[in-house]
């Protein structure tokens, strides 16, 4: 109990000044300053902006006279059948993504406006998602919309209140809900987008406990997402999953993959394209919460270093590992990510990647919108090394009580852990988690 107490008055003493040296980053992806130092590399033509800017603004979703199509519910099977508005939502989501970015990359009102209209046509319509794929197709398309929202509310003064009330409102009750508690039996990729979704919402609307929420979910998921051998002769189970304990049923959820190497995914010997998808995810909610001066990323380095040069290596054609997945390795499609963790563990981080960065510079640049929430990478990541992070960088992991790691702040809200335990301090009131 004594302990408790001498933590408790160290962390109100703490939270106080971090709060005012770490104030409340209004960023999902990309803060304003790395925004502002894009914007220049494209004026100036350099590469890999320029291709991808051009790409991009080539595409469809630049449109001025795309049209949102909303509705109150929308109704995804798994794979998407039916269809009912699916498709159309993520398409609206990356359209208006695609407006806000060229809003500011160009500063033409009009794509400012037409992301704007996007967004309000949805959160004045939207009440629900349905359907066994509900969850996932929420996971999918919130983040997209909260990156378009976020350099609105950033940049747009005319994006005004009431409309961002009414988004916040949407998000709350049609996307949040179906996200925020995870889902640790099922595929990686799916709990994985719920976690990113989670994160985004929560910084948009600058809620605490869901954000808090999220990334203890991502602190549980990783680690059972990509093996490594360290792990001993089997990968760790996810956390609350008693029927894993089995080591069949372990083995199962693996897709029976007959060997172990480093880097394998959960979803390795399903395909590549979910496996990737995990991997976005992942590596996008890690991003989320760099930006908060949390170091998901350095938590989980290795795994996720192994996790992505592994399957780098195989997708640039080299030959898996004989016997992987029984010699029947299935599916090994590439789509539009790898960027932003290419970026952050070897252009900030220093970490040598070499088959990540043979298989980015040869078959991805320029990045496009292949599949749900992977778009643009290259155009907000290629390349963008410490630039805007400076100050997050030399904070994160270094919490200013000796002993302690793993330091999360946001708003009021503060945890630490210390010696293997998790303390919670939200206001006035400590927990040991």
């Amino acid at each position: 109990m004594l302990k408790s107490y001498v933590i408790y008055f160290i962390l109100i003493g703490n939270l106080a000044r971090l709060t005012a040296a770490q104030p409340y980053q209004q960023a999902i992806l990309n803060n304003q300053n790395q925004l502002e130092y894009i914007k220049g590399r494209v004026e100036a033509g350099v590469e890999p902006w320029k291709s991808a800017f051009a790409k991009m603004q080539s595409d469809g979703f630049a449109s001025l006279i795309r049209s949102p199509r909303p509705r109150a519910n929308v109704d995804c099977g798994y794979y998407s059948m039916p269809d009912v508005g699916c498709s159309d939502e993520k398409d609206d989501a990356k359209a208006a993504y695609t407006q806000a970015l060229l809003w500011m990359f160009t500063g033409k009102v009009a794509h400012a406006s037409k992301s704007a209209a996007i967004l309000d046509a949805w959160s004045t319509v939207l009440e629900s998602h349905t359907n066994n794929n509900a969850p996932l197709q929420a996971s999918w398309v919130a983040p997209v919309f909260v990156r378009a929202a976020m350099i609105l509310r950033n940049t747009y003064p005319a994006w005004g209140e009431a409309s961002r009330n009414q988004f916040q409102s949407m998000m709350n009750k049609a996307f949040l809900p179906l996200v925020r508690n995870g889902a640790a039996t099922r595929n990686g990729n799916w709990e994985l987008s719920f976690i990113e979704a989670t994160l985004s919402i929560a910084i948009f609307n600058e809620d605490s406990i869901a954000f808090n929420q999220g990334v203890s979910l991502w602190r549980k998921r990783v680690p059972a997402y990509f093996y490594l051998t360290s792990d001993g002769p089997l990968p760790l189970r996810p956390a609350n999953t008693k029927n894993f304990d089995d080591p069949t049923n372990l083995i199962k959820r693996w897709y029976s993959p007959k060997i172990w190497p480093n880097g394998l995914c959960q979803e390795t010997c399903r395909d590549f394209g979910h496996t990737q998808m995990g991997l976005a995810a992942l590596i996008n909610g890690a991003e989320i919460a760099f930006h908060q001066r949390i170091d998901l990323y350095g938590e989980e380095a290795d795994r996720i270093i192994a996790g992505m040069e592994f399957h780098a290596r195989i997708l640039l054609g080299n030959s898996p590992p004989a016997g992987l997945c029984g010699g029947k390795l299935a599916k090994i499609r590439l789509v539009d990510t790898w960027e932003i963790g290419y970026n952050h563990f070897h252009n900030r981080m220093g970490r040598e990647m070499p088959f990540t960065k043979q298989l980015i510079i040869s078959k991805i640049r320029p990045s496009g919108h292949s599949t749900h929430h992977m778009i643009w990478e290259t155009m907000t990541h290629g390349e963008l090394g410490k630039e805007g992070v400076m100050g997050i960088q030399e904070s994160v992991g270094r919490p200013d009580v000796k002993g302690y790691r793993g330091l999360t702040l946001l708003g009021n809200s503060l945890s630490i852990i210390r010696d293997g335990v998790r303390y919670s301090l939200e206001g006035k009131r400590l927990s040991a988690q």
